[in-house]
């Protein structure tokens, strides 16, 4: 295909002129449409040659010619080198989540272990940014890898993993160290130094220096046994022999000498789908896995390779990385380059392995195979469900994709709360839900709470408010006639027209025999506990009963907190923050003495023994 006949006929700039003065440099590259809106981002050692090529070449996948089609503006940015340009373009692929680019949307921050920076340190689980002077391991795949690790520890180690406000005030050791899982430190019962001992030999551990650490416990045992402190020496001796069982239970990389921490990419891509899979090793331990699925679909004609490419650089650039990445697919040097520079250290990368390795690429190479065949089954699923809907209730199936459903959450009117989620593209969407606290409707009036909600949301989005989502193709209603009813006044107020399906427990409020009010067809029905359908309301709803609910409660706890506090006269609304500021919550309150409340701004020696008297009488 000429240069010519590969442009779409009404490009609204000057391709050529634009082509004709792009650099011959490193840089990055950026596709936006006639709105503005940035379509892809893309890196190139050369970015004249690169940029061009999209408009020459004949064998660009289908979905690369759709975007190249919507062209309408080419910006790029120029670096020193090709590694730099790798950096940039993720975190422009980042910041703009362009809708042609390979996006793996679980970006969220992964969970690691922390052990804080406090004379008695705390063991917990831990997501954000990473703050001196406390230590962190991981990262790890998802949250119960962190818990598990932590219940190791608590046993091998015994270090604590109470809130702070709970440490300072406890007059006793709490049941963790009856059932030696703590060591006891919030009332003497092990020195500073010891317990810091602990938490070196448990960094030591988490960092892979099982053998090393195995031996100084052996050492400690001997001489605590010689020195006739059996006590001590039994301790030692429980300390290794949990340390062995989870040596033999859960270490991998056993035939190393000095155990490191390995991440393992096995890239499979089947029919339409395509996954990566990672396996998180550290110190030697197998501690979790996940698969990840980009946004766009694969296409035969794609490089496979390209997506464990951008895997890589989304998963690592950025973030805490391992000593050895072990792939089945080879990265580009310049992101080899990238990962290393931003490591600050070395890294190891490895295509070719053997032993004890391969098999764990293999498996892992597996699991990514048995991953796409789940999702393609699942889907295959959704879609079935999507269609019985849509002939339920006379819609175009292809026009089914967004279905908003809500719930009112409330215990006897008591801080009430609606709730909104979103499935989308065969998938519940939860970064999409929305909460809101019910203002203007009376305590326990669910008509007028679903009144108020509705006209809320869609009273923003009729008037092009497109920051808090887009207009659903099915409003689902988790209530009966009287709150379907709200919602089609909702809609005659707003001049707007959305099916709208009222999902009511039936007579006797068990699963499977729901009614169904479907206004748009004046039809009340109830479909066999089987049918497709049925299913797929009960998921979005139940899921909506579910976000209501723990909102309902965050909201309810909040309140009853600031109540209790109101009950006890001489507090007042500056007083009642400095508790909550200085003791985290009502029970960091209720755990305190007399003596510690008296050291709250604002709070004298006599107030405090009120406060203290009324909270435990």
């Amino acid at each position: 295909m000429s240069s010519r006949s590969a442009l779409p006929e009404a490009m609204p700039f000057d391709l050529s002129g634009c082509l004709k003065n792009l650099p011959t440099l490193p840089g990055v590259y950026r596709f936006s449409d006639a709105d503005g809106k940035v379509l892809y981002v893309g890196k190139a050692v050369n970015l004249k040659r690169r940029v061009s090529s999209y408009f020459q070449k004949s064998n660009l996948s289908p979905r690369i010619q759709l975007m190249v089609k919507q062209v309408a503006k080419i910006e790029t940015t120029v670096t020193r080198s090709e590694a730099e340009a790798l950096i940039l373009e993720n975190n422009f692929i980042k910041e703009m989540s362009p809708k042609y680019n390979i996006l793996f949307r679980d970006d969220k921050s992964y969970p690691y272990l922390m052990l804080s920076g406090h004379a008695f340190p705390q063991m917990a689980y831990y997501r954000g940014s990473l703050k001196k002077p406390n230590q962190y391991f991981g990262p790890y795949p998802n949250g119960y890898a962190v818990r598990d690790s932590i219940q190791i520890l608590q046993k091998v180690f015994r270090l604590r993993t109470c809130e702070d406000s709970v440490f300072e005030h406890r007059n006793r050791a709490c049941l963790l160290y009856q059932i030696r899982r703590c060591s006891g430190p919030c009332n003497g019962h092990i020195s500073e130094d010891d317990y810091r001992d602990s938490v070196r030999q448990a960094a030591a551990f988490l960092n892979g220096k099982t053998d090393e650490l195995s031996v100084t416990l052996r050492y400690k045992m001997q001489q605590a046994a010689d020195a006739l402190h059996f006590e001590a020496a039994a301790q030692y001796r429980d300390q290794l022999q949990a340390l062995g069982l989870v040596q033999s239970q859960q270490f991998i990389d056993s035939n190393s000498p000095n155990s490191r921490n390995i991440d393992i990419l096995a890239l499979a891509g089947t029919g339409d789908t395509v996954c990566i899979h990672w396996v998180s090793i550290r110190g030697g331990r197998h501690v979790g896995d996940k698969s990840f699925f980009p946004d766009t679909r694969f296409q035969l004609t794609e490089n496979l390779n390209s997506y464990g490419e951008a895997f890589a650089a989304q998963h690592y650039l950025g973030k805490t990385k391992p000593e050895i990445i072990i792939s089945n697919f080879k990265l580009s040097e310049s992101l080899k380059i990238a990962l290393i520079e931003d490591n600050g250290k070395n890294i190891q990368f490895v295509n070719q392995t053997s032993g004890e390795r391969r098999v764990w690429l293999k498996m892992a190479q597996h699991n990514a195979e048995l991953a796409i065949t789940q999702r393609q089954q699942q889907q295959h699923s959704q879609q079935q469900r999507l269609d019985a809907l849509a002939e339920l209730l006379q819609l175009n199936a292809d026009e089914l994709n967004r279905i908003e459903c809500f719930d009112i959450s409330h215990t006897q009117g008591e801080a009430t709360v609606a709730s909104c989620v979103v499935y989308e593209n065969e998938a519940m969407q939860p970064k999409q839900y929305r909460r809101f606290n019910i203002q203007t409707a009376k305590a326990g009036d669910d008509y007028a709470a679903m009144r108020e909600v509705l006209t809320r949301r869609y009273g923003k989005l009729t008037a092009g408010d497109d920051s808090i989502g887009k207009m659903p193709d099915l409003v689902l209603i988790d209530g009966g006639k009287g709150q379907v009813r709200m919602a089609q006044e909702v809609w005659q107020e707003l001049g707007i027209q959305l099916p709208i399906v009222g999902i009511a427990k039936g007579p006797e409020r068990k699963a499977g025999l729901e009614e169904l009010i479907i206004p748009h067809l004046g039809m009340v029905t109830s479909l066999l506990p089987h049918h497709s359908a049925l299913h797929l309301l009960q998921t979005i709803r139940d899921e909506s009963h579910r976000f209501a609910i723990s909102g309902h409660r965050n909201k309810r706890g909040k309140a009853r907190v600031t109540s209790t506090l109101n009950d006890i006269p001489g507090i007042g609304a500056k007083r009642r923050a400095a508790l909550l500021t200085r003791f985290g919550g009502l029970r960091g309150i209720m755990a305190a003495g007399a003596e510690d409340l008296s050291q709250v701004e604002g709070i004298s020696r006599q107030l405090a023994e009120k406060i203290y008297e009324i909270l435990h009488h």
